[in-house]
C-alpha cells in the first residue's frame, strides 16, 4: 500500500480543517478518538449510521450532487443532509483519513435479484486500515447493512446485529470479491483503489436515468438503535424490536413534518419523484 501522501491522492480528495472535522464529530455525536482504533471506527460508524440518513432528496428537488470533498461536507455539515453512497462513504472517507485512518475508495457492483449486476462504479465501499495495519470493509452508505464494519481477512462468516456477513472471491482473474448477506450476494467489489471523480458517471446514472431505482421515487432511511425508520415517497415504515408497520402520510404538510421529525431534514418542498413508475 502506499505512504500517506499517497492515501489523499488515492482518493481523491485533502484532509480537511480541525473546526470541520469537530463539526462532523458533533453531527454524528462522537468524540475526538485518540487513536486509529478498531474500537473507535466500530463506534464511528454506528454513530453515522444512526445519525446521518441513507437519502435520494436530491434526484427529486432538482438539486445537483457533486461529488467534490467541499460540497460533500457542506451538505452533510450545513445541509444537516444524507445522500446515497457516493455522498456518505465519499464524506466519511475524509472523516476517517482526518482522524489517522488509511482510507481507499472501492467501486463495486450491486447483485439485482435475477442474478445480474449493476452499471459499472454502480457503488462505493471503503478500504480502512487502522493503525494496526488491519484491513477492514467500511459502508456507511448501503442502506440496510452491516452496523459495524467487516473484517476483509476473514474468508468465513461474520456476525452482525444487521445480519450475518461474508467477504469472499468471486472467481475470475480480477481478484474481486463477493459481499454476501445471510448467504444472497449484495454487492461485487474490486480492490483496486479508485478516486472520487471515477464515480461521477456512476453517481449521474444513478441521478438521472428513468431505469435507475433512485430516481423513481424519494427514500430517505436511518437505522435507530430499536431497527430502521424509511420514508419511500409518501410510505413511512417504522421497524422497531422486530414489529414492522407501514403507513401512507395523508398530505405534504404531514410529508414535510416526517422529514423534520425523523431525519433532521427541513425541506422547502416535498420532492416529487423524478421518473415514477408508470
Amino acid at each position: 500500500m502506499a505512504g500517506p501522501g499517497a492515501g489523499c491522492e488515492t482518493a481523491g480528495m485533502e484532509e480537511f480543517s480541525a473546526s470541520r472535522v469537530d463539526a462532523y464529530l458533533r453531527r454524528i455525536g462522537a468524540e475526538r478518538p485518540g487513536s486509529a482504533s478498531l474500537a473507535a471506527l466500530r463506534d464511528l460508524h454506528l454513530r453515522h449510521l444512526r445519525t446521518v440518513p441513507f437519502e435520494s432528496l436530491s434526484i427529486h428537488l432538482g438539486q445537483e450532487i457533486v461529488l467534490d470533498g467541499e460540497a460533500l461536507l457542506d451538505k452533510l455539515l450545513l445541509g444537516g443532509r444524507g445522500g446515497f453512497c457516493y455522498e456518505l462513504n465519499g464524506a466519511f472517507a475524509l472523516l476517517l483519513r482526518s482522524l489517522g485512518y488509511r482510507v481507499e475508495l472501492l467501486q463495486a457492483r450491486v447483485h439485482s435479484p435475477d442474478g445480474g449486476q449493476g452499471v459499472p462504479y454502480d457503488h462505493l465501499a471503503l478500504r480502512v486500515e487502522c493503525e494496526d495495519g488491519r484491513p477492514w470493509l467500511v459502508d456507511v452508505g448501503f442502506g440496510d447493512h452491516s452496523h459495524f464494519p467487516l473484517d476483509f481477512d476473514e474468508p468465513g462468516e461474520q456476525s452482525d446485529p444487521g445480519g450475518v456477513f461474508r467477504i469472499g472471491p468471486a472467481g475470475g482473474p480480477e481478484g474481486d470479491l463477493d459481499v454476501l448477506k445471510d448467504g444472497v450476494p449484495r454487492y461485487r467489489l474490486e480492490t483496486r483503489p479508485r478516486v472520487l471523480s471515477d464515480f461521477v458517471t456512476g453517481a449521474w446514472w444513478h441521478s438521472t436515468s428513468p431505469a435507475s431505482g433512485f430516481t423513481r421515487k424519494p427514500v430517505c432511511s436511518l437505522l435507530t438503535e430499536t431497527g430502521r425508520i424509511t420514508l419511500s415517497d409518501r410510505v413511512l415504515t417504522v421497524t422497531a424490536d422486530g414489529e414492522r408497520t407501514a403507513r401512507t402520510l395523508a398530505d405534504d404538510a404531514a410529508v414535510l413534518a416526517a422529514y423534520r421529525t425523523h431525519f433532521g431534514i427541513d425541506l422547502p418542498r416535498v420532492p416529487v419523484p423524478l421518473h415514477p413508475r408508470p
